[in-house]
């Protein structure tokens, strides 16, 4: 993506006056010592005392979910609500998700609960699973919800997080905790990279387990489900609880910006611009507050141009992407390829400077988890042209496949 493009769109990300350092604590959970809340308050409870007093004096802690890492703030604190905007360089017209440690703190929030969503709320909560709301007035900063009459909430399935948010006692509105389009951080060193300098603090809890974000739903008057954005909990998992037929996910599938399809691109990467996917910024303008985080601007971007391709078979798809590849390395493009380890025999001994496998199509589990982290890598090897494989679009694939697309600006090379 062009860095004069994403400004555009973009507020300049700016360091709060007031922060000299960005405190690291690490955690035992780190080590992977500590499965529940309890464990985490006898080994680590003066670390996040210290994070959680910060947050409750408007301060900006990140701190591990099960999802990704988030940048939390105390939602009611319009002062610290600006301060993760300004951290992330995020739009303000992008609403943020409000985490609570448990049911209890939901009546403070919300004005009423559809009952397929408590159905929802019971099989998944704890978990990957956001609900939009009806928004009780007056209780939260406007920013959270870029002023709209709802808000997303969800509990995340942390013990970290959670501790967290019950020392601090206040909902936590918390977006990832990364520069607004990069990839969203499932390690406290993305964290670190990202935001060093911009943000009071962070928790480093481990990795996170999912790896994407979680699933935005809105229950409809009807008790049909519409999801805003895929994620950890599938459409599959949402149908078992609201029944067949029930859940819309055309939503999550509408990109806000125009994709184009792309034969092909490789000699003009450095060049691509609105017109190739990314979404100008008259567009931008023009259309409504989004009701969920990741629907409307390009995210988890690398810093390369990035093509997604997709064809009738493997062999295609390789056949295609490889010989892109080759001529952008002859135009002088850093090359890179994301793929599945079944793919790998179909490509030439090496395809790319950089090549990063997801693992197997047999287990999108670990595609989901290792996706963000192999973005980064691209990052790491200064890759300038990046072609991704397409993965079937069920299950978890389609959480996959959202966020390729989003990282792509929506550039698909269909591969025939």
């Amino acid at each position: 993506m062009d860095n004069n493009h994403e400004e555009s769109l973009f507020a300049v990300q700016r360091r709060s006056g007031d922060i000299r350092t960005t405190v690291y604590w690490e955690l035992s959970s780190a080590k992977g010592n500590a499965e529940t809340s309890d464990d985490i308050h006898r080994m680590d409870q003066r670390d996040i005392a210290e994070a959680a007093a910060m947050l409750r004096n408007g301060g900006t802690v990140a701190f591990p979910t099960e999802t990704v890492y988030g940048l939390g703030a105390d939602a009611r604190n319009t002062q610290a609500v600006e301060a993760v905007f300004a951290a992330k360089g995020r739009p303000s017209d992008n609403p943020l998700i409000v985490h609570i440690a448990d049911l209890d703190a939901l009546d403070e929030l919300v004005t009423e609960v559809h009952p397929v969503a408590v159905a929802l709320m019971e099989a998944y909560w704890p978990g990957p699973l956001t609900l939009v709301l009806p928004l009780r007035p007056d209780v939260l900063s406007p920013l959270v919800s870029a002023g709209l009459d709802t808000v997303g909430v969800r509990i995340p399935d942390h013990p970290v997080a959670r501790a967290l948010i019950r020392a601090a006692g206040c909902p936590v509105a918390a977006p990832s905790a990364n520069r607004s389009g990069r990839p969203s951080p499932t390690l406290a060193s993305h964290v670190m990279d990202d935001l060093t300098g911009y943000i009071g603090g962070v928790l480093d809890g481990g990795a996170a387990g999912v790896g994407l974000e979680s699933t935005v739903v809105q229950v409809q008057p009807d008790g049909s489900v519409s999801v805003l954005r895929p994620g950890g909990i599938t459409a599959e998992q949402l149908s078992a609880v609201s029944g067949a037929g029930t859940v819309d996910s055309t939503s999550a599938e509408a990109l806000d910006f125009t994709r184009k399809e792309a034969a092909s691109m490789p000699s003009d990467a450095a060049g691509l611009n609105a017109a190739d996917g990314e979404l100008p910024a008259s567009a931008a303008d023009k259309n409504p507050a989004p009701r969920a985080p990741g629907m409307k601007y390009t995210h988890y971007a690398p810093r390369g141009w990035l093509g997604v391709v997709r064809g009738s078979s493997p062999l295609r798809v390789a056949e295609r992407a490889a010989s892109l590849l080759q001529a952008a390395q002859l135009n002088g493009e850093i090359t890179g390829l994301l793929l599945f380890d079944e793919h790998i025999a179909l490509y030439p001994a090496v395809p790319a400077a950089c090549v990063t496998s997801l693992g197997s199509l047999d287990s999108p589990e670990e595609a989901a988890r290792s996706l963000y982290a192999a973005l980064r890598r691209f990052d790491e090897a200064g890759a300038t042209y990046i072609l991704a494989e397409a993965c079937p679009v069920t299950g978890l694939g389609a959480a996959i496949m959202n966020r390729l697309m989003k990282a792509a600006g929506g550039t698909l090379i269909d591969a025939g």
